[in-house]
């Protein structure tokens, strides 16, 4: 059956009974990924450093989510789990390489050691994910995701790391769609916005700090340069991913879809 004749299995989107692995899901963006998908009925399984903080988040989420303790910038720990995990479910449909970001930091307060490590947690594990789990994906035409950043069209204060590797990520999606395209591999790229996650409160308490303001004041003036007016919630976030690693999307690859409530200017 072609993958768009099969929308109306489980609702619109297609994803009843698809296969996915979500890394660093214990909070934040990965973990409202992970729970829509789960909800969508997909069989999930998430990773984050510590296992009892995964734990928790696969036991918040329900269902029969597994977590798995991996370091993503541990090369071999991320091919073992991804083995595991397709072995256990028999089959890969979906992955999505999540990372935490590196910490906040102008270009001139960081150091070799700095870029080092924030090209493996960022850029060099999103290319280990993609390489481990390619033949699982191709065996059934399935479908990759990152997530980046606003950043990785728009510098944005304090956080040079993230943004220069993450772009370098935007430009591996793009990448990897062309040349996967053959496969049926799907590879698509998902910007957040302001979205309102743990990571996000930690830059907008930084920001405040180094003003010497309140987060409120930071936070309202923000929210005063989104065209939408607030924040967005990681729920809506999800959704997008979840249209985009479905069969819904089927014929949407190499595509960067922002989700923002207009903020960003750029195109």
């Amino acid at each position: 059956m072609d993958e768009a004749e099969g929308l109306n299995d489980r609702g619109f989107l297609g994803l009843g009974g698809k296969r996915a692995l979500v890394a660093a899901a214990s909070r934040g963006l990965g973990f409202a990924i992970a729970e829509e998908l789960t909800h969508a009925g997909c069989l999930v399984e998430i990773c984050s450093r510590d296992q009892a903080t995964i734990d928790r988040a696969a036991r918040q989420i329900g269902g029969d989510v597994r977590g798995s303790a991996v370091d993503v910038t541990d090369e071999s720990a991320v091919r073992e789990w991804v083995a595991a995990a397709t072995d256990r479910m028999g089959g890969l449909d979906i992955v999505v390489p999540n990372a935490g970001g590196p910490p906040a930091s102008d270009f001139s307060s960081t150091g070799p050691e700095d870029w080092d490590s924030a090209y493996r947690l960022t850029l060099r594990s999103a290319m280990v994910f993609a390489d481990a789990s390619h033949d699982a994906l191709a065996d059934g035409g399935g479908a990759l995701l990152y997530l980046t950043s606003s950043s990785a069209k728009e510098p944005i204060p304090q956080i040079a790391l993230s943004g220069i590797f993450r772009a370098g990520v935007a430009t591996l999606a793009k990448t990897l769609a062309t040349e996967w395209a053959v496969d049926g591999i799907r590879v698509n790229h998902l910007i957040p916005g302001r979205i309102a996650t743990e990571r996000v409160e930690e830059l907008d308490a930084l920001i405040a700090e180094r003003r010497g303001v309140a987060v409120e004041q930071v936070k309202r003036e923000v929210e005063m340069s989104i065209p939408a007016g607030r924040y967005g919630a990681p729920h809506e976030f999800a959704k997008a991913a979840a249209f985009l690693v479905s069969p819904a999307a089927s014929y949407i690859t190499g595509a960067t879809l922002q989700v923002d409530g207009g903020a960003m200017s750029s195109t």
